[in-house]
């Protein structure tokens, strides 16, 4: 795939537009004659789509196509960035001689090419969007309706909606470095309600991941469906929850968000090195229980989260953030790894073109322990049994956290009683993870739906766990 992956580019960005390596290395001239420590241009071409239909009918479709340049220039902590959706020499070359005002005059820096592509095959370089036809994407969105209505008489409305994203990726660095990615990228979400006795609840289901939209065949749908109507039906019996300082159970997969909210944020290089972490300067100490291994893997095939390169053209790894309990390191892009004295672990990302690189998430897990669900749950005299997470809150700087629960269960004698609706869990990230006290062995990764959101960037990770039990340190916000 590397050799594909770079003619692919060529294709979308550089021949169109009669660039090539000489015609980039007029670029880094550009720049690097005042002296600056790093230079790179990316470019980008992605065509989006999304579809939604409610009631049977096509409520909304969109379409777009976007292409464009990002010039970047770093000298010490200082970085100049200019983007253009014209990719041309001439843009180029302006977007160039504005950001190397940052430098001063003197500068070389220029190293030999090597076109490295991606040199990795996580996920095959396909377009999802020209996979199926318009009436065929609108037939996999009505059975996905026609399957969940089928289910249980007590569903009254169903919305499904597919996404998918065709993007290719060019990283020329003015150290002769040149790397590309082609990253497809698609999504299935449905949505019920249910109405019993007049009481009406829902709940929203999905996944997907770096595949074309083959992926979702009817066993998949049948699973969103199906695993759509059940929470929606479970809360229908959910009495109010609980209020105050509990023990708590985090379910496998998706409960994994709070991890990565309340603790994956504060493990990120750039608020480490200017201290406002948490985390700022604990590297070998210990930060949690024993037994808790959190990696940022980026390397999973056809994971939501994972990446060839990242947006820098390094290869995406797998970085373990914190062994036994003991922090390791952190997520580093280039610039934050070179002003701390590190190595980037290929975690550089940027929404767009028009958008800076900052150290960021891919997929990031919490290692198997040794015990059962069963055994967790049984071990909880009395507490909640979280499974399922809406929206939530974190405050980098103190660690502090909100997550609303979407789908839990209180606990009494080591036995589930009842659902629980309305349980807010609120604690601080870097406490909580000393207050872990049994680690399941059934770790799961969440089904591909999850978007990151920082500085008003967003872009697409997975997270995981197995089952955990928090002994102290966590409130529950409830009704009851």
């Amino acid at each position: 795939m590397s050799q594909s992956a770079l003619a692919t580019a060529d294709h979308y960005l550089l021949t169109p537009y009669g660039l090539d390596d000489a015609a980039l290395d007029k670029v880094f001239g550009e720049i690097m004659s005042h002296q600056v420590d790093y230079a790179d241009l990316y470019f980008q071409y992605s065509r989006a789509e999304g579809w939604s239909l409610e009631e049977g009918i096509v409520k909304s479709g969109s379409f777009n196509i976007d292409q464009g340049v990002g010039v970047r220039a770093i000298q010490g902590e200082k970085t100049a960035f200019a983007y253009s959706d014209d990719i041309s020499l001439a843009a180029l070359q302006s977007a160039a001689h504005a950001t190397r005002a940052i430098g001063y005059q003197g500068g070389t820096g220029k190293g030999g090419v090597a076109r490295l592509g991606n040199g990795r095959d996580l996920y095959r370089p396909l377009d999802p969007i020209a996979s199926l036809s318009e009436a065929d994407k609108v037939a996999l969105l009505e059975r996905l309706e026609n399957y969940a209505r089928s289910l249980d008489p007590r569903v009254i409305q169903v919305m499904a909606s597919l996404a998918g994203e065709y993007e290719v990726v060019y990283i020329a660095r003015h150290d002769g470095h040149r790397a590309a990615d082609v990253r497809p990228l698609v999504r299935v979400g449905v949505q019920v309600i249910v109405e019993q006795n007049g009481r009406r609840e829902s709940a929203h289901v999905g996944g997907g991941g770096r595949y074309d939209y083959s992926y979702f065949n009817d066993e998949v749908l049948q699973g969103y469906a199906r695993e759509a109507v059940r929470q929606a039906v479970v809360n229908l019996d959910a009495r109010p929850a609980p209020a105050g300082e509990m023990p708590v159970v985090l379910g496998s997969g998706w409960p994994g968000i709070l991890l990565h909210e309340a603790i994956g944020h504060g493990l990120e290089g750039d608020f480490n090195r200017k201290g406002s972490s948490a985390f700022a300067g604990r590297v070998g100490q210990r930060v949690a229980a024993k037994g808790v291994t959190v990696v940022d893997d980026g390397t999973i095939p056809d994971r939501r989260g994972s990446l060839n390169v990242d947006d820098e053209g390094n290869p995406t790894q797998r970085t373990v953030l914190i062994e036994d309990g003991v922090l390791q390191g952190y997520l580093q892009d280039n610039l934050n790894a070179r002003l701390m004295g590190v190595a980037p672990t290929g975690n550089g990302r940027r929404e767009s073109y028009a958008h800076l690189t900052m150290p960021r998430m891919t997929n990031t897990v919490m290692m198997n322990g040794d015990k059962s669900p069963e055994e967790i749950i049984a071990s909880m005299k009395r507490g909640l049994y979280a499974v399922q997470f809406a929206g939530g809150q974190v405050d980098i700087t103190s660690g502090k956290f909100v997550f609303s629960a979407s789908e839990a269960y209180w606990v009494e004698d080591g036995k589930i009683q009842y659902p629980v609706k309305g349980a807010t869990l609120i604690g601080n990230g870097p406490d909580v993870l000393t207050k872990v006290g049994m680690i399941g062995n059934d770790l799961k990764l969440d089904a591909g739906v999850g978007t990151c959101g920082k500085e008003g960037q967003s872009v697409p990770v997975g997270v995981g766990q197995p089952t955990i039990r928090i002994d102290g340190g966590l409130t529950v916000g409830g009704t009851a």
